[in-house]
């Protein structure tokens, strides 16, 4: 028997559990490629990201810029108060004052025709937007990702609950049986502790499955900003059990390394790293720009005052480089070190992948053998169970062995729903590891999605 205390805290998290099950109610069912969609739209990492490829992007033209004429104004106009003291033929000192304006207008253009600087920092823009750009591939990769692991783990709590719950149904029936065949002599007293105490910690675990419910569906919830209620669960029927193709570990391998969203970003940064030896060894060399000014000016001096100039120019100007201080050398130096880190973290990256995609094969190769083999052993434990029953209505098995037969059932079914969704998630990473369509990924695994109650 439970305390009354434990009774009135059971009575409030169903209570709670019923308004938060309201409030799913109100929701229309979604499946797998409809919260990948709302994602799209909703998640802050991929709108941040979308922001930071939009901020790369304007690297290319900044860096076109530097290439292209230069043309500048500027005009002014002073009042000027010029007193000017000299002695006079008798050599006594005299201040005279003039007053007037002065004015200048001038206009130039400058185009950069020798500048290797300024041309590498041009090549090295193209190499950063396609980092920016691969950058967003992996985040929406990832996303795919995300949306299937929060997904398929809404799901198993799901499945969980209702295993628990049908536990549960199983539990309060034995323990009314165990209690009438005590009054009716053919039971004992352990009958009935060992099935209230399996009862007892059914409906523990069912409050903590209700709350893992809640969580899953919560983290859902953080990836499309509104609320989720039912999802689409898993059609057994519909799911195909197929195992990477080719069957080739090499070839999904190498696979990756050749469209990995993670590989292409980390070739731009090395790429970017290239250029930027390359422009820090420029600093050496000379420059050289055309350059044409208009200028027109008057009084522009106190010797010219009440005259007006207008010059026109065009010429060339070359800039060369003496000594800066040893600062282009030591530029050199730390490009050339960048450059370092950047190829031995590419490196690390193919090797790393080369263990995730590993992995996630053979998640997909034995997961298709593991999901086989339970299938089986659930059959089987079906039968045990069934086996179990009769048996003890025949008087050669006990109350105990059914329960523990049920139990073996329900962990047997628990580990097989385990299986099929570890099973599926590891399709969808292996997708995104190799650089596969996002949406065709989500589009095969939704093809095992149906739409029932929850």
């Amino acid at each position: 028997m439970q305390d009354r205390s434990s009774i009135l805290k059971i009575t409030l998290i169903g209570a709670l559990t019923c308004a938060s099950a309201l409030t799913w109610a109100q929701t229309p069912v979604m499946n797998l490629k409809q919260v990948y969609e709302a994602a799209l739209e909703q998640d802050a990492t991929i709108r941040a990201s979308r922001a930071a490829t939009d901020a790369g992007r304007e690297r290319l033209p900044q860096a076109r810029a530097g290439l292209l004429p230069q043309i500048s104004a500027s005009a002014g106009r002073s009042n000027n108060n010029l007193d000017t003291t000299a002695p006079n033929l008798l050599g006594t000192p005299i201040t005279t004052t003039d007053k007037y304006f002065s004015d200048n207008k001038n206009l130039q253009l400058r185009q950069p025709l020798v500048n290797m600087q300024r041309w590498q920092q041009f090549q090295q823009a193209k190499s950063l937007v396609e980092e920016a750009e691969a950058n967003l591939d992996r985040e929406l990769q990832n996303l795919v990702v995300r949306v299937a692991g929060a997904y398929f783990e809404t799901l198993m709590a799901d499945e969980q609950l209702d295993l628990i719950l049908a536990q549960k149904k199983t539990y309060t029936a034995l323990v009314d049986a165990a209690q009438k065949g005590l009054a009716a002599g053919s039971g004992t007293r352990t009958d009935i502790d060992d099935a209230q105490s399996r009862l007892d910690m059914a409906k523990a675990q069912e409050l903590e499955a209700r709350q893992n419910q809640d969580l899953t569906r919560r983290q859902l919830q953080l990836l499309i900003n509104q609320p989720v209620g039912k999802i689409a669960r898993l059609n057994v029927g519909a799911l195909k059990l197929n195992g990477p193709e080719p069957a080739n570990l090499e070839a999904w391998t190498q696979k990756a390394e050749a469209a990995s969203p993670e590989i292409k970003a980390l070739q731009a940064r090395l790429a970017a790293a290239q250029r930027e030896v390359s422009k820090a060894q420029a600093g050496h060399l000379p420059t050289l720009d055309a350059v044409a000014q208009w200028s027109n000016s008057g009084s522009e001096n106190i010797t010219r005052i009440n005259s007006r100039y207008e010059n026109k120019t065009l010429g060339l100007q070359l800039n060369i480089p003496l000594y800066s201080g040893g600062y282009v050398n030591s530029t050199i130096r730390q490009a050339v070190a960048e450059q370092t880190r950047a190829e031995e973290t590419l490196e690390a990256l193919r090797r790393d992948l080369g263990v995730r995609v590993h992995k996630e094969y053979r998640g997909v190769s034995e997961g298709v053998m593991r999901v086989r083999a339970l299938e089986q052993a659930v059959r089987s434990a079906e039968q045990m169970m069934k086996s179990t029953e009769m048996s003890l209505k025949a008087g050669s098995r006990t109350q105990l062995d059914v329960l523990n037969a049920q139990q073996q059932f329900t962990l047997a079914l628990r580990d097989l729903a385990q299986a099929r969704y570890v099973y599926l998630i590891s399709k969808v990473r292996l997708a995104s590891l190799v650089g596969s369509d996002a949406l065709t990924s989500v589009e095969e695994v939704n093809a095992s999605l149906t739409l029932v109650s929850n």
